[in-house]
Parts: structure tokens; sequence; C-alpha cells
């Protein structure tokens, strides 16, 4: 299979797109988060540190819109019970995100990564 290198310059590159609206960490976060199954939002937050609650809600709602993740209501009754978990569309992120894993425990494995603060 050849590579093909999109324009990823151009704004209406369809690789540049999907780049910007992966570009996240919080979203990659969340991605992996759901990777073994639906979960709570208050799980999610306890499994991702140092994203607050705004984020968290901002970010699912913005997957949701994508079609990345889906919200099914377990409770709808106050006080109402909801959880997420990824769409086929989002589980076809896991390869690419493995990669991206792989790429990055070979270079840890060759050279140490300097943290810089900031």
């Amino acid at each position: 299979m050849a590579l093909v290198v999109p324009d990823v310059l151009e704004e209406s590159c369809t690789t540049r797109q999907a780049l910007e609206r992966l570009g996240s960490k919080w979203r990659v976060l969340l991605v992996y988060a759901l990777l073994d199954g639906p979960h709570r939002p208050a799980d999610l937050r306890r499994r991702i540190p140092g994203i607050s609650q705004k984020v968290l809600t901002a970010q699912l709602r913005s997957m949701e819109d994508d079609g990345l993740v889906e919200r099914v209501v377990l409770k709808a009754d106050a006080p109402q019970r909801v959880e997420y978990g990824l769409t086929p569309l989002g589980r076809t992120l896991e390869q690419p995100l493995a990669a991206v894993c792989a790429w990055a425990t070979g270079r840890a494995a060759a050279r140490p990564v300097e943290v810089r603060p900031g």
C-alpha cells in the first residue's frame, strides 16, 4: 500500500481537518479511556487526571457531534445518569493511536525524552 501524502497545509484538506479535530490532547485521551468500553463522565474524570468537568463535557459533546462517541441515557429521571462509548467510527482510531504509541515507545527506548516545563 502506497503512502498518500495529502497537502495538509491547505485548509480544505480532509487530513488537516481530521488532525485539527483530533489535535486536542483531551480527545485522544478520551478515545483511549473509552477503548475498553462505555464509561460514565465521573469515571472518565477519575481516569484522566487534570481534565475539568467543563472541558470533559465540552469534549464529549463535540466528539458526539463528530460521530466519535455516543451518549446513552441510563436513567432519564433526575438525577440523570448517562454514559459515553465509542461509535464504530470512534473505534477506527484504535489502530492509528496504537501506531503512535508504538512509535513513542520506540523513540523512548532509542533516546530518553527530555521533559520540559510549560
